[in-house]
């Protein structure tokens, strides 16, 4: 299987060409550049008042006033520190300002970090819960609920000895509830080969039993999948890692499943090119007991019965 990238490509290598440029010694351009990203996340690139050596790099999230409830204003601050915006672009929730004049001698360490922008305002709610549960705080804390897509939502809930995180998510075709059910169960089969993997439980139509009183939607196209992290998850020496698989993982089940059809889709194709080619080589030949006949000059004539 493919893992997607946690960090925007796009981003980085347009800041890379940008910074290149600039320290060749030519000209800075100016820069105009809208970046999609998964669940309807846009970047936006721009110049600050018509100034080419300043760079605005600023993202959209409609979920990050729910982010800003589990600290992620402050977890940005501390990652990105003076490249932080006082305040952001219009319609946006986070910018930075990078200055092509002013350039860090591991200015590739950088651009990497602005292409993390995504991951790090979604990594302080997890961040909090792995806390959480190292500290063994249960009382008065109460579950986190980020709706990262429009119908679509996460929830996450600490205990004194696990984080679950739930996964909800939309099947538009039935045709995806059967190839997710497959994988689903694919993952829980890596328990087996992997004694250290989180456990991983899929439920269709009805919420697992953690959401029964959490008014979390029903319906033959809605799948949860729940994640089970563990201590060893969670440590300080795991949860990056742990961060950058799991944020990604909605996107990487439809991703996965939309490459499954494709091939499939191929194979069909194919398949059915085969049977038209063996059909074709199957016509019935005429009949050689046929009552027409021939004379040595070629004139036909039916025979008398």
């Amino acid at each position: 299987m493919i893992l997607l990238e946690i960090n925007n490509r796009i981003l980085e290598e347009t800041l890379t060409v940008k910074i290149r440029n600039s320290l060749n010694g030519n000209k800075p351009e100016s820069i105009d550049v809208t970046i999609a990203d998964f669940d309807s996340v846009l970047y936006h690139l721009s110049n600050i008042n018509g100034d080419r050596t300043k760079i605005r790099i600023s993202i959209s999230l409609k979920f990050y006033k729910e982010l800003q409830e589990h600290g992620a204003d402050e977890l940005v601050q501390q990652e990105y520190g003076s490249l932080l915006m006082s305040e952001p672009e219009s319609g946006f929730n986070v910018s930075l300002l990078l200055d092509l004049e002013k350039l860090p001698e591991d200015w590739q360490v950088l651009v990497k970090k602005i292409g993390l922008l995504k991951r790090n305002c979604f990594a302080s709610v997890f961040q909090k819960y792995f806390e959480f549960q190292e500290q063994g705080v249960e009382d008065g804390q109460r579950r986190a609920v980020i709706h990262y897509r429009d119908e679509e939502t996460m929830y996450v809930e600490a205990k004194s000895d696990r984080v679950t995180v739930v996964f909800s998510t939309i099947f538009k075709d039935p045709d995806d509830v059967i190839i997710g059910k497959v994988f689903m169960q694919e993952f829980k089969e890596g328990k087996r080969g992997s004694q250290t993997a989180p456990h991983v439980l899929f439920s269709h139509k009805e919420p697992p039993l953690e959401l029964q009183d959490s008014g979390a939607r029903v319906g033959e196209n809605i799948g949860y999948i729940t994640f089970v992290l563990f201590p060893r998850h969670t440590c300080k020496t795991a949860r990056d890692n742990t961060i950058n698989l799991i944020h990604i993982f909605r996107d990487y089940l439809h991703y996965h499943i939309k490459c499954s059809k494709a091939y499939i889709h191929t194979r069909m194709r194919a398949k059915t090119s085969d049977f038209l080619k063996v059909l074709n080589r199957a016509r019935p030949e005429p009949s050689k007991t046929s009552g027409d006949k021939k004379t040595a000059t070629g004139r036909a004539f039916m025979r008398a019965n």
